[in-house]
């Protein structure tokens, strides 16, 4: 989702506007949008600012970063193409990735979902695994107070991964076709 332009709240009103022969997106919220109709469009009394931010935007937009020295790809290349070069790029085009993460999902970490099938406790596991090395890191930083609390979150996933899950209670369906007893 992408922010307004004049304040943080989400965009539901997207305008493509023509300055100086250049197409500018325009995103604005509920309230900055009635403001905008209202006006009949950018209004520099409504809007003192957008002409200035239009300015940045498309400033943006013309400077591009140097292509990635490993592969030679430009991020308006990654643009055009939707994928990368090489793993380089992820690094090399982080300060335009960002943005474009967060307008996408709204967030730059990617959760996801645990396949059909996984199983149970891997993900326990993993976290278990991730906070011993956290605890680590903090006791070679000799940061003794996240390490204690690292310590105890470590022992309460110990007992949630020894713990056997609930098992489901009730009969099991005879298949179809099956004689009862």
């Amino acid at each position: 989702m992408k922010k307004c332009r004049r304040c943080t709240k989400t965009a539901t009103l997207h305008v493509t506007e023509i300055r100086e022969g250049k197409a500018v997106a325009v995103h604005l919220c509920d309230t900055c949008a009635r403001e905008y109709l209202e006006k009949g469009g950018p209004d520099e009394t409504v809007f003192p600012e957008l002409p200035g931010k239009l300015g940045e935007i498309m400033a943006e937009t013309a400077e591009s970063p140097a292509p990635c020295p490993t592969c030679g790809m430009t991020f308006k290349e990654f643009r055009d193409h939707g994928r990368f070069g090489c793993a380089q790029d992820y690094s090399e085009f982080m300060a335009e990735l960002i943005p474009l993460l967060e307008s996408i999902h709204e967030d730059t970490q990617h959760i996801g979902k645990e396949p059909r099938g996984t199983i149970v406790g891997t993900r326990d596991q993993a976290r278990l695994a991730q906070l011993r090395n956290l605890q680590r890191a903090a006791i070679e930083k000799e940061d003794y107070e996240a390490a204690a609390k690292l310590r105890d979150e470590i022992a309460d996933l110990e007992v949630k991964i020894r713990t056997p899950p609930p098992q489901k209670s009730g009969r099991r369906k005879k298949p179809p076709g099956s004689s009862s007893d």
